[in-house]
C-alpha cells in the first residue's frame, strides 16, 4: 500500500465535478488548476459523459415513455444508496423518510416543469428504456465465466454478488455504478435490450457496437424486475 491515501478526485467519475466547473463559468476544465490533479484519461472520458448526456437535455425521457412516476421513485432510491436494503433497522428506516422526501422534491419539480406524473408498471420494457436513457453510457456486455466488458471503454467488470441478477447474468446490462473492492464490480443493475442503445443514443453508438447480438434472443426469464437492488 502506498504512504497515503490516493485522493478521491483521482479515482472517482468526473463528470459531476465538470458539471460543477461549468456552471461556475470555467470553460476549460482540462486547464484547471486542481489541488490533487485528476487523470487526463479520467477528464476526457467525462467531457464525453457530458456531451452525450447533453443531447437529453430537450425532454425527460419518462415523459417520453409515460412512466415518470415510476422513475422518480427509482431515481429517489438509488439517490440514497444501499442503505435501504440493510441492517442496523434505525438506519433503515431513516433512508426511507429521506427516499420519500426526494421523491417529493422530483415530483414538485416536474410539476414545475409541467410534466404530468404518469405511471406505466404494466410496461416493464417502457420503465428500462427510460432508464437506459439516463445511463446509456454505462453499458455492458457478458463475457465468458461471468464477466461483463463495458461497450465503450471496454472495461472487465462483474455484476455485485448481492445483486438480484449475479445468478441470471443477462447478456446486456446498464449499471447505475461501480464499485472497486477485490474486482470491479456494478451496482444497481438492469437488463437490457442492446438495440435499445442504438435506437435512444445514435450520437454514443453505432450498429457496429451491438449487431453481433442481433441474431441472439435475449434469455427468457432474465431481469423481470426492471431495477435489481
Amino acid at each position: 500500500m502506498g504512504d497515503n491515501t490516493v485522493p478521491e478526485i483521482q479515482r472517482t467519475n468526473l463528470a459531476n465535478v465538470g458539471l460543477t466547473l461549468k456552471s461556475l463559468g470555467i470553460d476549460n476544465v482540462m486547464q484547471f488548476d486542481f489541488m490533487d490533479p485528476p487523470p487526463d484519461e479520467a477528464l476526457l472520458k467525462a467531457h464525453e459523459l457530458l456531451y452525450a448526456l447533453s443531447s437529453l437535455n430537450k425532454f425527460v425521457a419518462s415523459e417520453k415513455y409515460k412512466c415518470s412516476d415510476d422513475i422518480i421513485s427509482i431515481a429517489a432510491m438509488l439517490s440514497v444508496g444501499k442503505s435501504i436494503f440493510y441492517r442496523p433497522k434505525d438506519k433503515q428506516v431513516r433512508s426511507m423518510r429521506q427516499t420519500r422526501d426526494i421523491r417529493d422534491q422530483l415530483a414538485g419539480l416536474l410539476e414545475r416543469v409541467e410534466i404530468e406524473l404518469t405511471s406505466n408498471s404494466s410496461d416493464v420494457d417502457a420503465i428500462k428504456k427510460s432508464i437506459t436513457s439516463g445511463f446509456f453510457p454505462h453499458s455492458a456486455r457478458l463475457q465468458k465465466f461471468g464477466l461483463y466488458k463495458t461497450i465503450k471503454h471496454l472495461q472487465n467488470v462483474r455484476i455485485h454478488p448481492g445483486s438480484g441478477l449475479a445468478q441470471v447474468l443477462p447478456r446486456w446490462v446498464v449499471y447505475h455504478e461501480l464499485v472497486l473492492t477485490t474486482k470491479e464490480y456494478m451496482r444497481q443493475v438492469t437488463e437490457i435490450n442492446p438495440e435499445w442503445l442504438v435506437e435512444i443514443a445514435p450520437h454514443y453508438y453505432q450498429l457496429k457496437d451491438v449487431e453481433d447480438s442481433y441474431s441472439k434472443k435475449m434469455p427468457r426469464g432474465a431481469g423481470r424486475a426492471y431495477l435489481d437492488r
